[in-house]
């Protein structure tokens, strides 16, 4: 399920202007034209640079009030760079969300691929912390987009893997075909294969084996996502899979 931690501020303005660096995505994908269109009609404006710029960086950050930074694993130290430029820049940033995207870095560890990565979360949070800019961060763990599609996991709507397996088996009368993998066999993919194929093993590790998104207790600091919401329908994981059955969403490829 989602979480979020950060440092207390007043409430946010609804008029507040937010700058997302590097939230690229699947836009290249020409089906996405439309939907940049649609946003550019609601005002968003779109800038193209470099992090290295940091002049032209220091200027767009000047602009806005929130900075949200969605840079891909690669690029995670070089929100370094962005925590410099918030500094530098004239105005008064009300909040940074750095890079999360995954687990709790601070209450988690794994298998070293996925360490690594973990190591430079941890480093920018550190930095951001040591900046004194408000700041939030978003653990949304095992991100819906890939795990199950178009679903979030408030209290209530959380399953196993094989709670859903059993759950599709039923739904279409067929019975799968399931391979276990041995634990073993993660461990010695992510020590072997070349980075970053190895870190896909490493986080499944984390995950099915150690059991890690689950492995501690909210505290008051925390805030359950669901809880932003509370009079927003939220798609079960049974209805999920309904739609699933009728009109099944394209798979897609996490980006290391």
């Amino acid at each position: 399920m989602p979480t979020a931690t950060g440092s207390s501020t007043e409430k946010s303005s609804s008029s507040n202007r937010i700058l997302v660096i590097g939230a690229r995505g699947y836009f290249e994908d020409p089906s996405k034209l439309n939907l940049l269109n649609e946003f550019r009609s609601l005002g968003v404006t779109f800038f193209q640079g470099e992090l290295d710029d940091t002049e032209k960086l220091v200027s767009a950050v000047g602009e806005v009030d929130v900075v949200i930074s969605a840079l891909t694993v690669p690029q995670h130290l070089d929100q370094l760079k962005i925590i410099t430029a918030i500094k530098q820049a004239t105005n008064n940033i009300k909040r940074f969300v750095p890079s999360e995207f995954g687990n709790e870095v601070d209450r988690v560890s794994g298998l070293p691929p996925f360490q690594a990565i973990l190591e430079n979360k941890k480093k920018i949070r550190r930095a951001k912390e040591a900046s004194g800019i408000p700041y939030t961060y978003v653990s949304s763990n095992s991100f819906a987009d890939y795990f199950i599609d178009y679903l979030l996991h408030p209290q209530g709507n959380i399953v196993s893997q094989l709670d859903l397996v059993s759950s599709w088996e039923k739904m279409t009368g067929r019975i799968l075909n399931i391979i276990h993998i041995p634990e073993q066999q993660l461990i010695q993919l992510s020590l072997m294969l070349p980075f970053p194929e190895n870190v896909p093993p490493a986080i499944l590790h984390n995950i099915f084996i150690k059991g890690d998104q689950m492995s501690f207790r909210l505290t008051e600091d925390d805030l359950e996502a669901s809880k932003l919401y509370p009079d927003y329908k939220y798609t079960s994981v049974n209805d999920l899979l309904d739609i699933c059955l009728v009109n099944p969403p394209k798979p897609k490829l996490a980006s290391f």
